[in-house]
């Protein structure tokens, strides 16, 4: 029988109150509560580099920085995340290389049964993300579970990416759709 933490990584229902996933997310947000009141730069890189389970070279991520887990987020070198930035992580989350992320940006991978019974017993699931390389996400952009972005993908300003983009395009809006493609 597969434990709530397995399920949740096979992107299977799980229920996300378990002991263990409820003690994993509670070390996740003291080591983001940390990070967030630390000044020292050469401490918060160190920090990071603990919380976030695969780091590049030169990662920083302003305060305000919130993960779920830690483990299921992935960066590539020269990650930038400006303030406010969420990574809901039950699913796993992989960003490229050299990439911008604007404040309040949302990147979430849990989602929730359409069935209510499901629901109000507290079931849930994660689809993964993966965002290519040179890609800038706006501010107060929102991406969800089961979206892949290319590389080179710059999305607009509060836009809310519900479905997968392709290389080298300029997506904006509620929905996000293809506004243009870089040259």
């Amino acid at each position: 029988m597969p434990t709530e933490k397995e399920k949740m990584c096979n992107g299977d229902l799980y229920d996300p109150m378990d002991e263990e996933l409820v003690r994993e997310r509670e070390r996740a947000h003291r080591l983001t509560h940390m990070y967030n009141q630390l000044e020292d730069e050469y401490a918060r890189d160190k920090l990071i580099r603990e919380i976030i389970k695969t780091t590049g070279s030169k990662i920083k991520a302003e305060p305000g920085l919130r993960v779920d887990y830690g483990y299921n987020i992935h960066v590539g070198d020269n990650f930038y995340a400006n303030f406010h930035c969420v990574l809901l992580d039950a699913g796993p989350i992989y960003i490229g290389n050299n990439a911008l992320l604007g404040p309040n940006v949302l990147i979430v991978t849990p989602d929730h049964p359409l069935d209510s019974t499901q629901r109000y017993n507290g079931l849930e699931y994660a689809k993964p993300i993966t965002i290519g390389d040179n890609c800038w996400i706006g501010a107060g952009a929102t991406i969800i579970g089961g979206v892949t972005l290319g590389d080179n993908v710059v999305v607009g300003a509060g836009a809310v990416v519900t479905k997968s983009f392709g290389d080298n395009v300029v997506i904006a809006g509620v929905p996000a759709k293809m506004t243009k493609t870089i040259q």
